[in-house]
């Protein structure tokens, strides 16, 4: 029998603000354990939670960015569970009444698109931190550090519409990239700051009706999201086929082993005990909080790479790689804007750049090669100053130390020979050189010409105008 997927995500977005959502704690990541804490985000009795109003401002963006709409009234509520990083007892989220409901982003999978839902986003604050084997005094100890106690998160809840674990991931990083754009996440998933959760099920092909879905919790990375699912799907299948029920429970995924384990049975709303948060008012969100926001939001990464792709007239790949990144795309633009020619930036921003970045573990924001500095070398390719291999080792030069290009052309003297005089000699010389190759290329076999250009390039040094010796070369021979 063929199965079909259906898999539904929870993206727990931590939302960049300076400040915890309901106290005026520090939300900087690898602070010292219980440095970043205060009676309200530990619970202490008598303490009153204030929402920030930031956080807020954010979570709108978010859910405006992914067409749902906003709910002018939505209820904080407690979700009442124990846990040892869960110091109050019970975690401020929001349960009825969300901040927002029946969004959708469209996704790009294998060169087709799909549109998926989006059930809810609300907001809600993080727990602790529990960190196991780390006791100073007793092997095997857990310590809980509850820094990250009442930070501010987001959850997406997408609609069950997902069906393959290619899917799943092309989701997660549409997300992501709505959230990094949006700048209200740094998109960190090593560092917590973006985790997710997936409900996965089959059913027969055809069938309607959903399966019993497994939760799989907190992947912190596209690959396990990716191998977890691809896990699950092959376990519940086989445990079907052999006539057995799949239990609804939570398990995790180990990634050293690739497989998923049994963390507790699912539990259901009840389970929690859901009730209005006594203790913060229901939030109104007003026309103009909406407006505001709307207007603060920059283009989005699905509308920047149609506009690239129709503007610059470059591949659809090439659009997809340089808007992945919000100041990569600032960039390019930056670059075009000073030296024109779209096609040309697009090569070296995602040839050069990228891969000098990627092996310098950089940001785009801390490269040392500027829109400026780049188009000032493309000048000189353009106007035949420099071969294009110069250019490269020129560039290299450039992002180690931070020089224009014209600064350390001058000094080395890279500077391109295209006097015709000094290259007619420099050709003549090859050609004297080479008698039987001249009498192959002369009886039919032009691909020669290449290696004429070679060796005049290797008597100047790489310095000769290729193209212009190219021409002598078959002037001569002709």
């Amino acid at each position: 029998m063929k199965y079909e997927t259906v898999i539904g995500l929870e993206v727990h977005a931590q939302l960049l603000t300076d400040s915890k959502l309901f106290c005026g704690c520090r939300t900087r990541f690898g602070a010292g354990p219980n440095t970043q804490v205060c009676p309200v985000c530990l619970g202490m009795p008598g303490v009153l939670p204030v929402l920030n109003a930031k956080a807020m401002d954010y979570a709108l963006k978010m859910a405006l960015a992914v067409n749902c709409a906003v709910n002018k009234k939505s209820v904080f509520a407690r979700k009442n569970y124990f846990y040892p990083d869960l110091p109050k007892g019970y975690q401020i989220s929001q349960y009825s009444e969300p901040l927002a409901e029946k969004g959708f982003i469209d996704i790009e999978n294998l060169g087709s698109a799909r549109r998926i839902g989006i059930t809810r986003i609300h907001m809600e604050e993080d727990a602790g931190k529990l960190l196991h084997g780390e006791g100073p005094d007793e092997e095997g100890a857990s310590l809980v550090d509850l820094n990250r106690t009442g930070v501010p998160l987001i959850e997406i809840v997408s609609e069950p519409d997902i069906r393959t674990p290619d899917e799943a991931v092309s989701y997660l990083k549409a997300i992501r990239d709505i959230l990094v754009y949006l700048e209200i996440c740094d998109g960190n998933m090593q560092e917590g700051s973006l985790r997710c959760d997936a409900n996965v099920s089959i059913r027969p092909a055809g069938e309607k009706k959903l399966g019993t879905k497994i939760e799989l919790k907190n992947m912190n990375s596209f690959k396990f999201l990716k191998d977890a699912v691809v896990y699950e799907i092959d376990r519940q299948t086989e445990a079907v086929e052999s006539g057995e029920r799949v239990i609804q429970e939570t398990r995790l995924f180990d990634p050293s082993a690739g497989v998923t384990r049994s963390m507790r049975t699912k539990e259901e709303a009840h389970d929690y005990r859901y009730f209005p948060e006594p203790d913060l008012l229901p939030l109104i969100v007003g026309e103009d909080d909406i407006e505001k926001a709307r207007s603060s939001m920059p283009e989005l990464p699905a509308g920047k790479k149609a506009r690239f792709i129709k503007e610059y007239s470059i591949p659809a790949y090439d659009a997809g790689v340089l808007t992945a990144h919000r100041r990569l795309a600032d960039f390019y633009e930056s670059s075009v804007r000073l030296f024109g020619e779209p096609k040309t930036v697009s090569n070296w921003v995602m040839g050069e750049l990228l891969r000098l970045l990627n092996e310098h573990s950089k940001d785009i924001t801390d490269s040392p090669v500027t829109p400026e500095k780049l188009a000032a070398l493309l000048k000189l390719v353009k106007n035949g100053d420099i071969s294009g291999k110069a250019a490269k080792e020129v560039f290299e030069e450039m992002f180690t130390t931070g020089r224009d290009a014209a600064s350390i052309v001058n000094e080395k003297g890279m500077t391109q020979i295209s006097d015709e005089g000094e290259l007619a000699r420099a050709v003549d010389e090859a050609i004297g050189r080479n008698p039987d190759s001249v009498e192959k290329y002369r009886a039919g076999k032009t691909k020669l010409l290449g290696f004429f250009v070679g060796e005049v390039l290797k008597a100047t040094k790489g310095r000769a105008n290729p193209g212009l010796v190219a021409e002598l070369v078959k002037k001569k021979l002709s």
